[in-house]
């Protein structure tokens, strides 16, 4: 079936070259021409702190959406928003939750496609005035993948950033020392698509994601962007038959219509070992 979509041109909002991961995607798949709108997103919040985000991730990921939309006049949209941190039930392990949100404006629709992303270099170090850092940049792939220094005293700046080569690195972190009070660093990941390899290949998953949600229709009215929209804990355990806290059933939706379908999951897993399971494995 051919793409509702074909021939028609979308506006990628971004400051970081997301259209290297996103256009071939969304070109092969609907054949869709991305042209980037290079808004002042940082406006919205930055990684690095200088302009703190007031909204969560999707508020501010659809705020990106539409104004680009607004900027380029065209009528379809589409912008990516991450946040990182260490996850909630083991917080050693860094993960990040990334975002994409789509807007058509004719239909009108809108879609929001996301993942938590294991696969993340998110880190942060602290420098003391001698330290070596060369374990841990090693740690988070310098300098194919940039890094962000400060003094560590001096929240409010100065900032160096697009550290990407060791001379850089080098004359960052002899500044920063010499403008924190006992020569000390912070230095962190940064998390920027152009400057983060492995940012942009999850960007990248989550563009295929998309690509194939607007290439299913809703069997309700008909529109792109049938998809799972959440998923519903109970799958009865294989020993005793109670419910446990795994996925049981998925929910598929629409994002024109209100149209919903229950269905079995998809790998077809019809019960929980016990030892996920509440009374086998208390």
């Amino acid at each position: 079936m051919a793409s509702p979509y074909a021939g028609q041109r979308l506006c990628l909002t971004t400051l970081h070259g997301k259209q290297r991961g996103l256009a071939l995607p969304f070109a092969v798949g609907l054949g869709v021409t991305v042209e980037t709108c290079a808004c002042d997103t940082d406006s919205l919040g930055t990684f690095s702190g200088e302009v703190q985000r007031l909204d969560d991730a999707l508020s501010t990921c659809r705020s990106k959406a539409l104004m680009g939309l607004e900027q380029s006049g065209l009528r379809l949209g589409l912008a990516s928003e991450a946040s990182f941190g260490p996850h909630p039930a083991v917080p050693l392990l860094a993960v990040g939750q990334e975002l994409l949100v789509f807007v058509d404006l004719d239909r009108p629709l809108t879609l929001v496609e996301q993942r938590l992303e294991w696969r993340t270099n998110y880190s942060q170090r602290q420098l003391g005035p001698e330290q070596d850092p060369s374990a841990w940049l090693q740690q988070v792939g310098f300098p194919s993948h940039g890094v962000i220094a400060r003094p560590l005293d001096r929240a409010e700046g100065p900032v160096f950033k697009d550290l990407t080569h060791p001379v850089a690195l080098q004359d960052a972190l002899a500044a920063c020392r010499r403008l924190d009070g006992e020569g000390q660093v912070w230095l962190e990941t940064d998390m920027r698509a152009h400057r983060n390899p492995t940012r942009m290949r999850s960007i990248r998953r989550l563009g295929v994601a998309l690509v194939r949600r607007l290439g299913s229709v809703c069997p309700g009215c008909g529109a792109p962007g049938w998809g799972l929209v959440a998923t519903h804990a109970g799958l009865p355990c294989r020993a005793c038959g109670l419910a446990t806290e795994m996925v049981h059933l998925e929910e598929f939706g629409c994002g024109a219509c209100s149209h919903r379908e229950l269905l079995p999951r998809r790998d077809r897993l019809m019960a929980a070992d016990p030892a996920h399971c509440p009374y086998c494995n208390p």
